[in-house]
């Protein structure tokens, strides 16, 4: 009588534990997208690097990593994009002139906004 009470109570309890923990990966995973934008760096780009990475079990991330020559320096700067259904993922090439905006974070450059110059 105890373990036809006790077990769909054990079941119930970490279900809601899973989903409490999945609701809260989510608005993590959307958060990344929106990164405030404090200060922009304008130059030329240097190098391009795509990739795919997985944030949490089925949730993806598009991360463009751009290495920009601004003046006499270069910088290491990083979008991050969750890879939803309408993304829109930014196309960047080697050599254009760019403004990126966004923040700093330790020693590299979150862009939240790019804008190819022509």
């Amino acid at each position: 009588m105890v373990t036809a009470i006790l077990i769909p109570a054990i079941f119930l309890y970490f279900y809601w534990l899973t989903r409490k923990e999945m609701k809260k990966n989510e608005a993590e995973w959307i958060a990344l997208a929106s990164i405030p934008e404090e200060s922009f760096i304008q130059g030329n780009v240097l190098e391009v690097h795509e990739e795919k990475e997985r944030f949490y079990y089925h949730r993806f991330n598009h991360v463009l990593t751009i290495k920009i020559k601004a003046g006499n320096n270069i910088f290491f700067c990083q979008k991050v994009t969750p890879l939803i259904r309408e993304v829109d993922i930014p196309k960047v090439s080697i050599g254009e002139s760019v403004v990126l905006y966004g923040n700093w974070k330790t020693e590299s450059f979150r862009i939240n906004r790019i804008i190819i110059c022509k």
